[in-house]
């Protein structure tokens, strides 16, 4: 039976260790729960780098942990039917920055999922960070953190940002008000505030759009010309 078709037993957090480290480490682990994607870096408090890398491999061969890619590990959900279930990719991305306070941006066929403009899964999910730039490969998914400016973080990690990039992956060409219209009955009222406020931040024309679903007119009418606006598959984010 295959790795993906294993079910990690309720009393995995019932192992009997000795070692201080793995003790503590095991506590951490189990009070985070299932869904927590981590690395070392979140046990370096407790031990040695030596230590803590030891302590995981340890964890991940008794199957306590899972080993989702080279330096993450997640505790996983287990579907009773289709076995474990891939890790979150916002979380994987989030303990890939591992520095508290680093902001991400999800961007492209990602973002229009999650706001239920695509039913597309992307292969390939780039984030864009104030952090360092780094990746993953989960499986087939590449997930990409990109370095970019403040500038293009300003609304990151927001309803504001979601709209943005996922109207960016789109293209103005082909935002229509059959899209249109479904994201603005998702929104809520602060949903809607927020879109008003940040209608600065965007290009021209996105910023038209958020004005748009933040008054609640279907009418997306004549929009103005794409003065600035991201490749977020760029190396670096910047404008084009």
């Amino acid at each position: 039976m295959s790795d993906n078709h294993i079910c990690i037993s309720d009393n995995r957090f019932q192992v009997n260790v000795s070692n201080p480290v793995d003790q503590a480490m095991l506590a951490r682990i189990k009070k985070r729960g299932q869904g927590w994607v981590f690395s070392a870096s979140d046990f370096l408090d407790l031990g040695s780098r030596a230590a803590v890398d030891k302590a995981l491999s340890r964890m991940a061969t008794a199957k306590t942990i899972r080993r989702v890619a080279r330096g993450l590990y997640d505790v996983p959900h287990c579907h009773p039917i289709i076995g474990l279930l891939s890790p979150d990719v916002n979380k994987v991305a989030q303990a890939l920055a591992g520095k508290t306070g680093t902001r991400l941006q999800v961007t492209g066929a990602c973002a229009a999922n999650l706001l239920g403009l695509s039913d597309q899964v992307p292969m390939r999910v780039v984030f864009l960070t104030d952090g360092r730039s780094k990746h993953a490969l989960i499986g087939k998914l590449d997930i990409r953190l990109k370095r970019t400016s403040p500038r293009l973080m300003a609304a990151a990690g927001t309803i504001s940002g979601l709209v943005i990039h996922a109207l960016r992956y789109f293209g103005k060409a082909h935002v229509d008000e059959i899209n249109f219209g479904r994201l603005a009955s998702s929104l809520s009222p602060a949903d809607r505030k927020r879109l008003l406020a940040d209608a600065p931040l965007a290009p021209a024309w996105i910023g038209h759009i958020m004005r748009r679903l933040a008054a609640k007119d279907f009418k997306l009418g004549r929009l103005p010309n794409a003065v600035d606006d991201l490749d977020p598959d760029s190396d670096m984010g910047q404008y084009l």
